[in-house]
């Protein structure tokens, strides 16, 4: 291997890490450990999936609002409320944590693995 084999693979490594790592201070929630969080009214349920996504298959409770559409619709969501996120696989889950992180909600969960382990 060659010096700017082994850089590339570095830079891919490093891109790879941010991509699928867990964004710091926000909370994880596999869902099986969200079925009994379900229907708490001190908790926000946010589904940041297509629209077209959401209406073919979705979990009672939550509320969609597309990671496309999410910084202008912040005022949908309630910054004194646990906010847990989910998408399809947890791709746009963190997207939309570091959103909302950004935004200045404290207290945000991801639902690990998103709609794809949900059973």
């Amino acid at each position: 291997m060659d010096v700017l084999s082994i850089i590339l693979l570095l830079v891919v490594g490093y891109l790879a890490y941010k991509i699928f790592a867990p964004t710091k201070g926000v909370k994880q929630v596999s869902t099986t450990e969200l079925k009994p969080l379900l229907n708490d009214r001190k908790r926000f349920y946010l589904d940041v999936r297509t629209p077209a996504e959401f209406k073919g298959n979705h979990i009672k409770g939550f509320k969609n609002i597309p990671l496309q559409t999410l910084n202008s619709q912040l005022n949908q969501i309630p910054k004194d409320k646990e906010v847990l996120v989910i998408c399809q696989s947890g791709m746009r889950s963190k997207q939309a944590i570091k959103v909302l992180k950004k935004a200045g909600y404290s207290n945000v969960t991801e639902v690990r693995g998103g709609m794809n382990a949900w059973r």
